[in-house]
């Protein structure tokens, strides 16, 4: 049975449907939009994707007033549960201003918009997000941000480090953002939150110059059908 993703959109979101896309017709899964201000729309899905773009125009600062969005205490709810939430760029952003993930995306260190392909270090092959790759496997991933800078306080980063919870990191000479200890992204506790700068949704299919981005909706995929198998077990 296909995964079922569930993708919202804010005013001035802008990936929402390379995100589709790539779910869909690369992967062959179940998608649809998931409007901001629906409060009891995310229903049976699977994943929660938090798409790029700028919303709300990143007024005040980005991801800050989506945070209040009426379907944000849905999802809110859904990671508690232990729902997949994967935000991407801005959702990455929005994901830390509502307090599931730790840390801020600040401005870029050069004070310029990026935009380009770098090349991202795994660092934990070993969860729903990267059970397709390998740990040390590098992939090549686009970027595109104005506020892609991650930091946190010393305490934070450490505890980060100590629970494994830094999953990519920019590969040496490739950070493009000046992000504390190059990260890229990172997860919650729990291990179903992950924000992420770098865009797979970009790079899922070959025929635009990298597949690498499969990987990670690979992963996700994967991780659902071994839970659902695990279900149906008897005890």
């Amino acid at each position: 049975m296909p995964v079922r993703f569930g993708i919202l959109v804010f005013p001035g979101s802008n990936c929402d449907h390379d995100a589709l896309a790539a779910v869909q017709d690369v992967m062959g899964q179940q998608a649809r939009y998931i409007w901001h201000k629906e409060t009891d729309a995310l229903g049976d899905v699977d994943v929660v994707i938090v798409p790029g773009g700028f919303s709300y125009g990143d007024h005040l600062r980005a991801g800050a007033i989506a945070r209040f969005s009426p379907v944000m205490q849905s999802v809110r709810q859904f990671a508690a549960e232990g729902g997949l939430v994967m935000g991407v760029c801005n959702g990455f952003q929005v994901l830390c201003e509502s307090g599931l993930l730790p840390g801020a995306l600040m401005r870029n260190e050069a004070l310029r918009f990026v935009c380009k392909e770098v090349d991202l270090r795994v660092e934990d092959a070993a969860t729903p997000f990267t059970n397709a790759m390998q740990e040390g496997q590098r992939l090549r991933v686009p970027v595109a941000h104005g506020e892609g800078r991650f930091y946190a306080d010393e305490d934070t980063l450490d505890a980060l480090e100590a629970g494994g919870r830094i999953l990519f990191r920019y590969a040496e000479g490739e950070n493009p953002n000046g992000s504390v200890r190059r990260i890229a992204g990172i997860t919650n506790e729990r291990g179903n939150v992950l924000g992420l700068m770098p865009h797979p949704e970009r790079c899922a299919d070959p025929l635009i110059g990298s597949g690498d981005g499969r990987l990670f909706f690979k992963s996700m995929v994967a991780h659902l059908e071994a839970q659902a198998t695990r279900r149906k077990q008897p005890a």
